[in-house]
């Protein structure tokens, strides 16, 4: 396992200075049955690197039943990245993948031209309590590859590099970080991390990365401003999620579950879908969530 760096923070220009620019306040986004933490895209701050939109589940004990299901429904111009803490989810696609994921693993599906999937509790499940607490993220494509086939790859937990030591645990969820980088394939620069700290433990945060968010703990996500490294220290036992990248290029729209650099685009994927132009979810091709009115 590769051991941390830790430089000391040195000085920069003026707007280094200051070196949080944003702290976001999640809010409570009902997905037709659960409630998650929605903290992108918020008012304050729209996307993080390529990062458009990070939801949380939980933590929670929740009642296993259809009404924790996301029923099947499409994406354009997206990857998904799907990771828990707790819990268990299995997710289904109309390119006919199938895959339970666990704690510590990892799904990227890349909808590109356009896919549709579900994410449903298992079904020995059904009628039972069980903890959950996980992230649904999706990641904006650069513009040459909004449209590319869609994909699905999973990762399994032991698959993952760590990197740590003297308290501090980080696993690379996606993309590089502190040397290492992740087998999950990206379509630009960024990182994804889960990160564990011991009391007293201290953890740098490299400034080589163009913009970078930290969420330190249920209620917020702290955004850098881009120049000097700096070091958290954690004063309690902590849990958080790294991430950012390269800023995308140019801005993005997104309308319920599609994101385009266009505009017409979307309506395009609105019509497909209230058509019924998308591919069927294999072993999930009676239920869909209809296009929003």
């Amino acid at each position: 396992m590769r051991s941390l760096p830790l430089p000391d923070p040195a000085f920069g220009d003026a707007t280094a200075a200051e070196l949080i620019e944003t702290v976001i306040v999640p809010r409570a986004k009902d997905l037709g049955g659960f409630t998650v933490g929605r903290v992108l895209p918020a008012v304050e701050r729209r996307m993080v690197g390529p990062f458009v939109l990070f939801d949380q589940a939980g933590p929670a004990e929740i009642l296993m039943s259809e009404k924790f299901d996301v029923r099947p429904h499409p994406h354009i111009g997206l990857a998904t990245v799907t990771y828990l803490h707790e819990g268990k989810i299995i997710h289904r696609d109309s390119i006919g993948s199938e895959q339970a994921i666990q704690p510590g693993d990892v799904n990227w599906m890349t909808a590109g031209r356009g896919i549709a999937h579900s994410e449903r509790g298992p079904v020995e499940f059904r009628g039972e309590r069980h903890k959950v607490l996980g992230f649904q993220t999706w990641v904006a494509l650069p513009k040459e590859h909004e449209e590319a086939a869609p994909t699905f790859f999973h990762h399994d937990k032991d698959a993952l590099p760590v990197v740590g030591g003297d308290g501090a645990d980080v696993r690379l969820v996606v993309g590089s970080l502190y040397g290492e980088r992740s087998p999950v394939e990206t379509f630009s620069d960024m990182f994804y991390a889960d990160v564990t700290l011991e009391a007293g433990a201290r953890l740098p945060i490299d400034a080589s990365h163009e913009e970078r968010a930290d969420r330190f703990d249920a209620t917020r996500m702290v955004v850098f401003r881009p120049g000097d490294g700096l070091v958290v220290d954690a004063v309690t036992p902590a849990r958080l999620i790294l991430l950012g990248g390269e800023a995308m290029d140019g801005p993005r729209h997104i309308w319920w579950n599609f994101v385009s650099s266009s505009k017409e685009r979307i309506e395009e994927a609105k019509n497909d879908w209230k058509l019924g132009r998308f591919d069927k979810v294999f072993g999930d091709e009676k239920d869909f969530i209809p296009l929003p009115e």
